[in-house]
């Protein structure tokens, strides 16, 4: 009996889990961009300060539910040493988000070359 209720109670609150890396260059936006959307989609979430948003050392998660559909993005840093760690997660993730700061033209290149040595093949 057990099993049938605890089967019934998943189906009707369940949510499926969707994971999205956030990748891209250190200081690119990618805790910046996670923010906003926290702000835009969660009902009640002040969110950071902008200004006060630093460096990400590690990882950031955020959730946000959208209809029967639980988004949890994986905000990882991008520092050079840190990205060695990139594809460590992708056997776990549903998508990507690449974020690239287009004012900083001298850095595009280096974006070009840190998502093509990730991409796994």
């Amino acid at each position: 009996m057990y099993t049938l209720l605890s089967g019934f109670y998943k189906y009707v609150f369940q949510r499926d889990e969707y994971c999205i890396l956030i990748l891209g260059l250190d200081n690119a936006g990618k805790t910046t961009f996670l923010e906003q959307t926290k702000t835009k989609f969660c009902k009640n979430y002040k969110g950071m300060n902008l200004s006060k948003i630093t460096t990400t050392v590690g990882l950031n998660i955020g959730t946000i539910d959208v209809g029967k559909a639980r988004l949890m993005f994986w905000d990882l840093g991008g520092q050079e040493e840190l990205q060695s760690l990139w594809d460590k997660y992708y056997a776990e993730s549903h998508g990507v988000i690449y974020v690239i700061d287009s004012i900083d033209e001298a850095r595009i290149s280096e974006s070009k070359k840190a998502f093509n040595f990730t991409i796994p093949s």
